[in-house]
């Protein structure tokens, strides 16, 4: 049989890397809570495990090549729950010789005025849930020079997609431009804002799997037009769509308004930053470093526009 790799979380981005894996031909393992996967690729094996006990990520990893971290808490949810659930992947693969590799986003850097994002930016974070992430990446770079466990960190932008519903670039957008509506973005529409592929995040993700040499450091996953305006996104969403376009932003007063019923948007506020100021995210060196650069995001939104017209709200 072909090498076991495991996938922790059936999410978005967990499936994306789920169906890169298979493109591989490779045996896939993805463990969620619930041990379920809706429209899970043929052959796919499916496992319910509690994720946050070492022993159980233990058991399931048993002779994998690598292990992808996918899974996460509620948003809201991240300061208690977050912690603990990395700690124990990292526990549970100590000494196993399974690769780790972690799907993050860029919330450690922080608020950086404007500045593109490069890897080597400081973790300088100050919202709740930026602290959040840069403690778990120097917890789980520091796990891989203490010989625990290999690890690669790969990180995106807001990411869009199949299944990528509740990304700030999911169904507030997708959905109301198939309909005609007028999508919500966040924040200012006309500020450069770096989209992620949900497809080639996952496809990075994989790739760092495979790489040796991209063990013990961060990289950005590929992103086509890092410096596109959300209006600009919008627009290539309405022509796939084929209505006028229509988008609004939604600023600070709505997202506190609506975080008064909403935990997602009462936990956005603080990121909002991101939505105020140029956010571009550089991913040079990936591509630099493994010749491999990112959908065209004009067929990128292609897909998932195709997507969401399959899968009505």
């Amino acid at each position: 049989m072909s090498e076991l790799h495991v996938v922790f979380g059936a999410g978005p981005l967990g499936r994306s890397v789920v169906e890169e894996l298979v493109r591989r031909g490779v045996r896939v393992r993805v463990v969620s809570r619930s041990g379920k996967m809706a429209e899970a690729p043929a052959g796919v094996e499916l496992a319910a495990g509690d994720l946050y006990n070492a022993s159980v990520v233990r058991e399931l990893t048993q002779g994998a090549a690598a292990a992808y971290q996918c899974a996460q808490p509620a948003y809201h949810e991240w300061p208690q729950k977050f912690p603990p659930l990395q700690a124990a992947i990292i526990e549970g693969l100590a000494g196993t010789g399974t690769k780790l590799v972690i799907g993050e986003n860029t919330y450690m850097y922080g608020d950086t005025d404007g500045r593109p994002l490069t890897e080597g930016l400081p973790y300088a974070a100050t919202t709740r849930k930026g602290k959040v992430r840069a403690a778990m990446s120097e917890a789980a770079l520091a796990a891989h020079r203490a010989g625990k466990v290999r690890v690669a960190l790969g990180r995106g932008s807001d990411f869009f997609g199949p299944w990528a519903l509740d990304s700030g670039f999911g169904s507030r957008v997708f959905y109301p431009a198939l309909a005609g509506k007028a999508a919500s973005f966040g924040g200012k529409l006309d500020l450069p804002h770096t989209a992620t592929y949900i497809g080639d995040f996952g496809r990075a993700l994989v790739i760092l799997g495979e790489r040796d040499e991209a063990l013990g450091q961060a990289w950005h996953v590929p992103n086509d037009r890092p410096e596109i305006t959300q209006r600009q996104f919008a627009e290539l969403v309405y022509r796939e769509t084929g209505h006028p376009v229509k988008a609004g932003g939604m600023g600070r007063l709505m997202l506190a308004l609506g975080g008064l019923f909403i935990p997602a948007a009462r936990e956005s506020v603080e990121m909002l930053y991101e939505f105020e100021k140029p956010f571009v995210v550089n991913s040079s060196k990936f591509e630099r470093a493994f010749g491999v650069v990112a959908t065209p995001i004009a067929e990128a939104v292609k897909a998932t526009v195709a997507w969401y017209r399959a899968h009505p709200a």
